[in-house]
Protein backbone atom coordinates (compact mmCIF):
# COMPACT_ATOMS: atom_id res chain seq x y z
CA UNK A 1 0.00 0.00 0.00
CA UNK A 2 1.07 3.40 -0.94
CA UNK A 3 0.80 4.61 2.54
CA UNK A 4 2.98 2.44 4.00
CA UNK A 5 6.02 3.53 2.18
CA UNK A 6 8.27 5.26 4.67
CA UNK A 7 11.98 5.29 5.84
CA UNK A 8 10.95 4.10 9.29
CA UNK A 9 13.67 1.37 8.59
CA UNK A 10 16.40 3.66 7.24
CA UNK A 11 15.67 6.18 10.19
CA UNK A 12 15.82 3.95 13.40
CA UNK A 13 18.68 2.34 14.34
CA UNK A 14 16.39 -0.30 16.13
CA UNK A 15 16.50 -4.29 14.32
CA UNK A 16 13.17 -4.50 11.93
CA UNK A 17 10.57 -7.05 14.04
CA UNK A 18 10.83 -10.71 12.18
CA UNK A 19 6.89 -12.26 12.11
CA UNK A 20 6.62 -15.33 14.48
CA UNK A 21 6.17 -17.60 11.34
CA UNK A 22 9.78 -16.99 10.55
CA UNK A 23 12.86 -19.03 11.13
CA UNK A 24 15.92 -18.37 13.35
CA UNK A 25 18.01 -17.81 9.96
CA UNK A 26 17.56 -15.17 7.24
CA UNK A 27 19.39 -17.82 5.15
CA UNK A 28 21.05 -20.35 4.65
CA UNK A 29 23.15 -22.86 2.60
CA UNK A 30 22.48 -26.76 2.82
CA UNK A 31 25.91 -28.95 1.42
CA UNK A 32 25.56 -26.80 -1.33
CA UNK A 33 27.51 -27.66 -4.88
CA UNK A 34 28.24 -25.70 -7.86
CA UNK A 35 30.03 -26.37 -10.96
CA UNK A 36 30.41 -25.27 -14.25
CA UNK A 37 31.68 -26.94 -17.92
CA UNK A 38 34.94 -25.43 -19.21
CA UNK A 39 36.01 -26.71 -22.92
CA UNK A 40 33.13 -29.37 -22.72
CA UNK A 41 34.31 -30.44 -19.02
CA UNK A 42 32.94 -30.14 -15.80
CA UNK A 43 34.91 -28.13 -12.84
CA UNK A 44 33.52 -28.07 -9.34
CA UNK A 45 33.69 -24.77 -8.28
CA UNK A 46 31.96 -24.70 -4.82
CA UNK A 47 31.66 -27.99 -2.58
CA UNK A 48 29.05 -28.92 0.17
CA UNK A 49 29.29 -24.90 1.44
CA UNK A 50 26.78 -24.74 4.48
CA UNK A 51 26.21 -22.04 6.62
CA UNK A 52 23.91 -19.58 8.32
CA UNK A 53 22.88 -15.80 8.33
CA UNK A 54 20.72 -14.72 11.15
CA UNK A 55 18.28 -12.03 10.45
CA UNK A 56 20.04 -8.36 10.68
CA UNK A 57 23.25 -10.25 10.56
CA UNK A 58 26.20 -8.72 8.79
CA UNK A 59 28.23 -11.52 7.23
CA UNK A 60 31.66 -11.43 5.07
CA UNK A 61 33.17 -14.29 2.79
CA UNK A 62 36.87 -13.98 1.74
CA UNK A 63 39.10 -16.37 0.27
CA UNK A 64 41.41 -16.32 -2.88
CA UNK A 65 40.68 -15.40 -6.56
CA UNK A 66 38.40 -17.89 -8.20
CA UNK A 67 36.96 -19.74 -5.13
CA UNK A 68 33.78 -18.84 -6.27
CA UNK A 69 32.78 -16.22 -3.49
CA UNK A 70 30.74 -14.29 -6.09
CA UNK A 71 28.60 -17.20 -7.36
CA UNK A 72 27.62 -17.60 -4.02
CA UNK A 73 26.28 -14.07 -4.21
CA UNK A 74 24.49 -15.18 -7.06
CA UNK A 75 23.07 -17.42 -5.49
CA UNK A 76 21.41 -15.94 -2.75
CA UNK A 77 20.07 -13.72 -5.61
CA UNK A 78 18.44 -16.00 -7.53
CA UNK A 79 20.33 -15.39 -10.35
CA UNK A 80 22.32 -18.84 -10.73
CA UNK A 81 20.87 -21.67 -9.52
CA UNK A 82 23.01 -24.40 -7.76
CA UNK A 83 24.13 -27.75 -8.72
CA UNK A 84 23.43 -29.40 -5.52
CA UNK A 85 21.94 -28.67 -1.88
CA UNK A 86 19.50 -25.78 -1.39
CA UNK A 87 19.96 -22.03 -0.57
CA UNK A 88 16.95 -20.91 1.42
CA UNK A 89 15.72 -17.58 2.64
CA UNK A 90 13.47 -17.91 5.37
CA UNK A 91 13.02 -21.55 5.27
CA UNK A 92 12.03 -20.92 1.48
CA UNK A 93 14.21 -22.59 -1.63
CA UNK A 94 15.38 -19.79 -3.76
CA UNK A 95 14.51 -20.94 -7.58
CA UNK A 96 14.53 -17.69 -9.08
CA UNK A 97 15.48 -14.08 -8.48
CA UNK A 98 14.60 -12.09 -5.65
CA UNK A 99 13.19 -9.30 -5.84
CA UNK A 100 13.78 -7.89 -2.22
CA UNK A 101 17.70 -7.98 -2.98
CA UNK A 102 19.66 -4.88 -3.30
CA UNK A 103 22.67 -5.51 -4.69
CA UNK A 104 25.84 -3.04 -4.93
CA UNK A 105 28.87 -3.90 -7.03
CA UNK A 106 32.78 -3.07 -7.86
CA UNK A 107 31.57 -1.14 -10.54
CA UNK A 108 28.60 1.26 -9.27
CA UNK A 109 27.43 1.07 -12.95
CA UNK A 110 25.41 4.14 -13.13
CA UNK A 111 23.07 5.45 -16.38
CA UNK A 112 25.11 8.33 -17.71
CA UNK A 113 22.29 9.74 -18.84
CA UNK A 114 20.41 9.75 -15.54
CA UNK A 115 20.86 12.18 -12.76
CA UNK A 116 22.17 10.89 -9.69
CA UNK A 117 18.59 10.97 -8.09
CA UNK A 118 17.52 9.40 -11.26
CA UNK A 119 19.82 6.81 -10.74
CA UNK A 120 18.95 6.10 -7.13
CA UNK A 121 15.02 5.76 -7.97
CA UNK A 122 15.91 2.93 -10.81
CA UNK A 123 14.95 0.22 -8.79
CA UNK A 124 11.45 1.53 -7.46
CA UNK A 125 10.98 2.07 -11.69
CA UNK A 126 11.42 -2.02 -12.36
CA UNK A 127 10.00 -3.53 -8.90
CA UNK A 128 6.66 -4.72 -9.80
CA UNK A 129 5.14 -3.41 -6.24
CA UNK A 130 7.28 0.00 -6.65
CA UNK A 131 6.65 0.37 -10.28
CA UNK A 132 2.61 0.22 -9.86
CA UNK A 133 3.15 3.19 -7.35
CA UNK A 134 5.86 5.33 -8.47
CA UNK A 135 3.85 7.19 -11.25
CA UNK A 136 1.19 8.37 -8.59
CA UNK A 137 3.60 8.88 -5.62
CA UNK A 138 6.89 9.97 -7.17
CA UNK A 139 7.18 13.05 -4.88
CA UNK A 140 7.19 10.48 -2.06
CA UNK A 141 9.58 8.19 -3.44
CA UNK A 142 11.79 11.02 -4.47
CA UNK A 143 11.61 12.23 -0.91
CA UNK A 144 12.78 9.08 0.25
CA UNK A 145 15.45 9.01 -2.52
CA UNK A 146 16.59 12.65 -1.54
CA UNK A 147 16.81 11.11 2.36
CA UNK A 148 18.96 8.37 1.76
CA UNK A 149 21.66 11.32 -0.40
CA UNK A 150 21.43 13.83 2.42
CA UNK A 151 22.82 10.32 4.87
CA UNK A 152 25.63 9.63 2.41
CA UNK A 153 26.42 13.42 2.20
CA UNK A 154 25.29 13.59 -1.46
CA UNK A 155 22.24 16.52 -1.32
CA UNK A 156 24.19 18.74 -3.20
CA UNK A 157 24.60 16.59 -6.20
CA UNK A 158 20.89 14.67 -6.88
CA UNK A 159 21.09 16.67 -9.95
CA UNK A 160 24.47 16.20 -11.15
CA UNK A 161 25.41 13.41 -13.84
CA UNK A 162 27.73 10.05 -12.90
CA UNK A 163 30.60 11.66 -15.15
CA UNK A 164 30.53 14.97 -12.52
CA UNK A 165 30.39 12.50 -9.76
CA UNK A 166 34.37 10.82 -8.24
CA UNK A 167 34.43 7.50 -7.57
CA UNK A 168 34.10 7.66 -4.05
CA UNK A 169 30.18 9.76 -4.64
CA UNK A 170 29.30 7.18 -7.49
CA UNK A 171 29.54 4.17 -4.75
CA UNK A 172 27.70 6.57 -2.55
CA UNK A 173 24.86 6.67 -5.11
CA UNK A 174 25.21 3.11 -5.51
CA UNK A 175 24.72 2.17 -1.86
CA UNK A 176 21.31 4.73 -2.05
CA UNK A 177 20.38 2.64 -5.40
CA UNK A 178 20.95 -0.56 -3.08
CA UNK A 179 18.59 0.48 -0.27
CA UNK A 180 15.93 2.94 -1.53
CA UNK A 181 13.00 0.06 -2.10
CA UNK A 182 13.99 -1.13 1.99
CA UNK A 183 15.29 -4.90 0.71
CA UNK A 184 15.33 -7.30 2.51
CA UNK A 185 18.63 -8.78 1.80
CA UNK A 186 21.75 -6.73 0.76
CA UNK A 187 24.68 -8.06 -1.22
CA UNK A 188 27.88 -6.40 -1.55
CA UNK A 189 30.23 -7.42 -4.42
CA UNK A 190 33.65 -6.08 -3.42
CA UNK A 191 32.06 -2.24 -3.88
CA UNK A 192 34.77 -0.28 -2.70
CA UNK A 193 37.59 -2.29 -4.35
CA UNK A 194 38.42 0.20 -6.79
CA UNK A 195 38.55 3.29 -4.74
CA UNK A 196 41.57 4.52 -3.13
CA UNK A 197 42.71 3.52 0.65
CA UNK A 198 41.15 6.79 2.25
CA UNK A 199 37.80 6.83 0.98
CA UNK A 200 37.67 3.08 1.44
CA UNK A 201 37.95 3.28 4.97
CA UNK A 202 35.25 6.30 4.89
CA UNK A 203 32.77 4.41 2.67
CA UNK A 204 33.61 1.32 5.56
CA UNK A 205 31.68 3.68 8.02
CA UNK A 206 29.23 5.10 5.89
CA UNK A 207 28.30 1.72 4.99
CA UNK A 208 28.14 0.92 9.23
CA UNK A 209 25.96 3.24 9.25
CA UNK A 210 23.50 2.40 6.72
CA UNK A 211 23.32 -0.87 7.65
CA UNK A 212 22.68 0.09 11.74
CA UNK A 213 19.87 1.78 10.03
CA UNK A 214 18.19 -0.55 7.97
CA UNK A 215 19.52 -3.65 9.92
CA UNK A 216 18.57 -5.25 6.57
CA UNK A 217 20.54 -8.83 6.23
CA UNK A 218 24.06 -8.75 4.75
CA UNK A 219 26.68 -10.50 2.67
CA UNK A 220 29.65 -8.96 1.42
CA UNK A 221 32.06 -10.56 -0.52
CA UNK A 222 35.33 -8.75 -0.47
CA UNK A 223 39.35 -9.74 -0.58
CA UNK A 224 40.13 -7.07 1.78
CA UNK A 225 40.41 -9.08 5.47
CA UNK A 226 40.46 -5.71 7.36
CA UNK A 227 37.20 -4.17 5.63
CA UNK A 228 35.38 -7.88 6.58
CA UNK A 229 36.43 -7.60 10.38
CA UNK A 230 35.29 -3.84 10.38
CA UNK A 231 32.05 -4.41 8.92
CA UNK A 232 31.23 -7.92 10.09
CA UNK A 233 29.31 -10.12 12.41
CA UNK A 234 30.68 -13.13 10.89
CA UNK A 235 33.49 -13.75 8.38
CA UNK A 236 33.75 -17.16 6.40
CA UNK A 237 36.51 -18.33 4.96
CA UNK A 238 36.73 -19.89 1.01
CA UNK A 239 39.24 -22.41 0.32
CA UNK A 240 40.50 -22.71 -3.44
CA UNK A 241 38.46 -25.04 -5.86
CA UNK A 242 36.71 -26.93 -5.26
CA UNK A 243 36.17 -24.61 -2.25
CA UNK A 244 34.67 -25.04 0.95
CA UNK A 245 33.99 -22.89 4.41
CA UNK A 246 37.59 -23.61 6.30
CA UNK A 247 37.27 -21.17 8.66
CA UNK A 248 34.50 -18.99 10.70
CA UNK A 249 35.41 -16.37 12.69
CA UNK A 250 32.93 -14.34 14.68
CA UNK A 251 33.92 -10.84 15.35
CA UNK A 252 33.03 -9.23 18.77
CA UNK A 253 34.03 -6.05 18.47
CA UNK A 254 31.29 -3.57 19.99
CA UNK A 255 29.29 -1.27 17.48
CA UNK A 256 29.25 1.38 16.58
CA UNK A 257 33.11 0.72 15.32
CA UNK A 258 35.22 3.19 14.28
CA UNK A 259 38.64 3.18 12.64
CA UNK A 260 41.05 4.05 15.65
CA UNK A 261 39.54 -0.17 16.45
CA UNK A 262 41.57 -1.07 13.09
CA UNK A 263 45.01 -0.75 15.36
CA UNK A 264 44.09 -2.79 18.54
CA UNK A 265 45.47 -6.15 19.72
CA UNK A 266 42.36 -7.96 18.94
CA UNK A 267 41.53 -6.68 15.54
CA UNK A 268 45.24 -7.39 14.58
CA UNK A 269 44.69 -11.11 16.03
CA UNK A 270 41.42 -11.55 14.10
CA UNK A 271 43.22 -9.97 10.79
CA UNK A 272 46.14 -12.92 11.68
CA UNK A 273 43.76 -15.45 11.99
CA UNK A 274 42.18 -14.89 8.95
CA UNK A 275 45.26 -14.53 7.18
CA UNK A 276 46.68 -17.39 8.65
CA UNK A 277 43.56 -19.84 7.49
CA UNK A 278 43.76 -18.62 3.86
CA UNK A 279 47.80 -18.72 3.31
CA UNK A 280 47.32 -22.33 4.58
CA UNK A 281 44.88 -23.38 1.97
Amino acid sequence: MAEQISLTALGSKQPLQQSSSETSADLTFQDVSLQYRMSGHPMQVIKQVSLTVAPSEFVSIVGPSGCGKTSLLRMISGLNPAHSGQVCFRGEPITKPLSNVGIAFQNPVLLPWRTTLQNVLLPLEVIPTHKRQIKTHRDRYERMAQDLLTTVGLEDFKNHYPQQLSGGMKQRASLCRALIHQPELLLLDEPFAALDAFTREEMWELLQRLWERSQCTSVLVTHNLREAIFLSDTVYVMGPRPSQIVHTLKVDLPRPRTLDMCFTESFHQMYSELRRHIQRK
